[in-house]
């Protein structure tokens, strides 16, 4: 414990960027010329790391630096810290500009269009001097945001969610996923529809992996059928949007993106069932010791939005 103690007291903020320098170059004279110093310098430095921790964090290999498994677990740290820092020098910036605190929101376009802007205008509004930073992309890239401390709060889809020691997760509202097409697609002239109707045309389709995708997958199986034609795989909502509208492909979406886009006249949800059971949207956000009452006014911003998501 003493030991442990006493090498971390030595490290500084320099030290926590060449650790996450020498990760991403795997190379010793690359990071001794990005932050001005010899290679020898370098090399003694982690050395005496390695020796004071107690393990080897890099293997030298012949295409350079690998880390370790102590090494990954030294970086996950480092990496936290190095975000933590410029997340507090955008907020100490803010501050000295009269501004409040940035909240930072990972959202998955899959989830409702308008839910995250309501809740985001209801958090605003009652703090009048904050200010957020809305990142989109899918649930694996944001997830990992948030574990290394970029991001604050995620909402998105959390069907094939796995519980991580490092987070919260909560339940906000269960929807299914449709099959959506262009208003006056051909297909939106039948009564009934089936499968082969649908397997007849080319598919926009979400990025393997993500929920949405797996939801369909499932439902595919569920129904006997093999997959369509992808031609299109995408996370991008606007250009999902804009392709439906220029062409007869057709695509899977999330009940509320199918009706808020519909009521738009956008898009139209096709008249077939999609096997399943309902999916789950959700929020996630760190685990953090000290509570963060900027966090906690925008967690309970997210449980009111919920409530009157169908209101809308």
């Amino acid at each position: 414990m003493v030991c442990c103690m006493d090498w971390s007291r030595h490290l500084k903020l320099k030290h926590i960027s060449l650790l996450i320098h020498l990760n991403e170059s795997k190379s010793l004279s690359k990071t001794a010329n990005a932050f001005y110093t010899t290679q020898p310098a370098l090399s003694r430095w982690l050395k005496e790391l390695e020796q004071d921790v107690g393990g080897v964090l890099f293997e030298r290999k012949a295409r350079g630096l690998q880390v370790t498994l102590l090494g990954e677990l030294l970086l996950e740290h480092a990496i936290r810290i190095q975000a933590e820092i410029e997340r507090a020098q955008e907020n100490i910036s803010a501050a000295k500009n009269g501004s409040g605190r940035t909240i930072a929101i990972g959202t998955s376009p899959a989830s409702a269009p308008s839910f995250v802007p309501t809740a985001i205008a209801k958090f605003l509004e009652l703090h009048p001097q904050a200010s957020v930073r809305v990142q989109e992309s899918t649930m694996n890239i944001l997830l990992s945001q948030l574990a290394r401390g970029d991001l604050d709060v995620v909402v998105g889809r959390l069907d094939n969610y796995q519980p991580s020691s490092k987070f919260h997760n909560e339940h906000l509202y269960s929807e299914n996923i449709c099959i959506v097409s262009r208003p006056g697609h051909p297909l939106t002239q039948k009564k009934m529809l089936y499968w082969d109707d649908l397997l007849m045309f080319d598919w926009i389709v979400w990025p393997d992996g993500s929920p949405i995708r797996r939801k369909f997958d499932a439902s595919l199986t569920l129904a006997g059928q093999k997959p369509p034609t992808y031609r299109v795989e995408s996370s991008s909502q606007v250009a999902n949007l804009w392709l439906l509208q220029h062409s007869n492909m057709l695509s899977v979406a999330s009940e509320e993106v199918a009706n808020h886009f519909n009521r738009r006249g956008l898009m139209e949800p096709l008249n077939i069932d999609v096997a399943g059971d309902d999916g789950s949207v959700g929020m996630c956000w760190r685990d953090e010791v000290v509570d963060d009452k900027a966090v906690e006014a925008l967690l309970e911003c997210f449980r009111e939005a919920s409530c009157s998501l169908n209101e809308d």
